[in-house]
């Protein structure tokens, strides 16, 4: 049994046990490929947010077209609230493909969910 400066032993007694090759112990030691996940998993968590976005944008045209044709004032017509549901389905089909893969197909899936995004700000919000 040894001990470390800590006080905590490395065979496991004493309250603290090693799991392994732990590389993230070390800072110094990331390689590229931990560079390249970091970029994938914030290029991720940008498309997720962009697809929830969709779906609030979704909600908010189909929630004032109910409130324009209940309370006789004009709100966005039926080719705006089915772009909206297309977008919101697509976008959102994409990010849980995204969730669900590593590399060059979860780069891929995010950037149909962006695109879809600029295609639906492009053509009903500001076309």
């Amino acid at each position: 049994m040894t001990n470390s400066s800590d006080g905590y032993s490395s065979h496991g007694e004493g309250g603290y046990e090693p799991y392994g090759d732990d590389k993230y112990d070390d800072y110094d030691s990331y390689d590229d490929s931990d560079k390249q996940w970091a970029l994938i998993r914030g290029l991720r968590a940008l498309s997720g947010t962009v697809a929830a976005g969709i779906v609030v944008l979704t909600i908010v045209v189909a929630a004032s077209a109910y409130l324009g044709s209940s309370r006789g004032f004009p709100g966005p017509g039926s080719a705006s609230i089915t772009a909206h549901i297309v977008a919101s389905v697509v976008a959102v089909a994409a990010q849980i493909i995204c969730d669900r893969r590593r590399g060059i197909s979860a780069v891929a899936t995010s950037v149909v969910v962006l695109v879809t995004a600029g295609a639906l700000l492009v053509t009903q919000w500001w076309g």
